[in-house]
C-alpha cells in the first residue's frame, strides 16, 4: 500500500548529473534465458550460497564473475519492455530481498553479476530496468537514456514499486526489501526511499543527494552511503551537507567517504585494483552488515 506523503522526487532526480558513472563503457549482452519469467520458468535457476570471507571481494567487482546464474523477469505489468534480472539463492528460504538500480548506461552484466553475488550471500536480488530494455555504450547515449527517464520520474518510482510488489508476492521472500544503486541509480534509490512503496533499506553509492532535513525526515529507515574523496558528483562537501541534514532529520545513517578513489570505484574495482581494492572491500563489508541489520 502506498503511503501518501509530499513528493520530493523532482527536486532530486531532475538535477543534472555532475559526474559520469563507472569508467569504460560495458557492451550490453542479453541475459541467459531471454523471455523467461518467474511465473513461466519450470525450474528457476538457483545460485549456491557462498558468502564471501571477511577479507575477500566478490568476483563481480573484479571482472572475474562466473557465468550468470539468474534469469530475466518482467516484474512490471505496466511495461512489458522493462526486463529485470532475478538472482535466487539455493534453499527454501524465505530470504530477504534487494532491488539493484543500475547506473546511467542501463541494466548491463556487471549489475547482473552483483545481483548474483548478493544471491550467494542469501538475498533474493532483483536488478531493475528503468530504461525499458535499452542500454547505452557511450556518454551521449547514456545521457539520452537518463534524460528520457527523468522526463517521467513518477514512472521510475512506479517501476520500483512494481519491483517491491513482485518480490513480496514470492513465497521465498520474507517481505523485507532493500534498494541500492550507483550514480544515477544511487540518486534514484534515495528518491525511492522518500516517495516509493515502503521498504526497509536504502544504500547509495555516489548518487545525487539532498540536504533538506524536512524532506529527509520522511525516510523511514537507516541509510547507507559510500562516496569518494576525488569526486564532484557528489562532492565531499555535498556528502557532508547530506550527513548534517540526516542528523537534523533524526535519520540514522552509515556514510563514509573513501580517500584516494574517484567516482565509480566500487562497482569497477578491476579498473584500478591496486587503489580501489581496499576501500571497496571495506564498503562491501559495511554493506553486508547494513543489509543484515536492516533486512534480518
Amino acid at each position: 500500500m502506498n503511503v501518501l506523503r509530499p513528493s520530493f522526487l523532482p527536486a532530486l532526480v531532475l538535477l543534472t548529473l555532475t559526474g559520469a558513472c563507472g569508467g569504460a563503457e560495458e557492451a550490453a549482452s542479453p541475459p541467459t534465458g531471454e523471455g523467461a519469467t518467474a511465473e513461466t520458468a519450470e525450474i528457476e535457476p538457483r545460485i549456491p550460497m557462498a558468502p564471501t570471507p571477511g577479507d575477500v571481494l566478490p568476483p563481480a567487482l573484479l571482472g572475474e564473475a562466473p557465468p550468470l546464474g539468474g534469469m530475466p523477469v518482467n516484474y512490471d505489468p505496466s511495461n512489458p519492455a522493462s526486463i529485470g534480472y532475478l538472482a535466487l539463492p539455493e534453499g527454501e528460504g524465505p530470504f530477504p530481498s534487494v532491488i539493484l538500480i543500475h547506473e546511467w548506461n542501463g541494466l548491463v552484466d556487471r549489475v547482473r553479476e552483483v545481483a548474483d553475488a548478493l544471491a550467494a550471500e542469501g538475498y533474493v536480488a532483483l536488478a531493475a530496468d528503468l530504461f525499458s530494455g535499452q542500454t547505452g555504450s557511450n556518454p551521449q547515449e547514456n545521457m539520452a537514456l537518463v534524460s528520457a527517464a527523468r522526463e517521467d520520474p513518477a514512472a521510475m518510482i512506479g517501476n520500483l514499486d512494481a519491483a517491491v510488489a513482485f518480490l513480496r508476492e514470492r513465497p521465498d521472500v520474507t517481505g523485507r526489501v532493500g534498494a541500492m544503486g550507483w550514480c544515477f541509480g544511487g540518486g534514484v534509490a534515495l528518491s525511492f526511499g522518500l516517495d516509493g512503496e515502503h521498504h526497509e533499506a536504502t544504500a547509495i553509492f555516489y548518487g545525487q543527494l539532498l540536504d533538506d532535513p524536512e524532506a529527509l525526515a520522511h525516510l523511514p529507515h537507516e541509510v547507507y552511503g559510500t562516496f569518494a574523496r576525488e569526486d564532484q558528483g557528489p562532492s565531499p562537501e555535498q556528502v557532508e551537507a547530506f550527513r548534517q541534514a540526516l542528523d537534523a532529520a533524526g535519520v540514522e545513517h552509515d556514510l563514509h567517504i573513501y580517500d584516494e578513489v574517484n567516482h565509480g570505484f566500487w562497482l569497477h574495482v578491476d579498473q584500478d585494483p591496486e587503489v580501489r581494492s581496499a576501500p571497496a572491500l571495506d564498503a562491501w563489508e559495511r554493506l553486508k552488515a547494513y543489509l543484515a541489520r536492516a533486512l534480518s
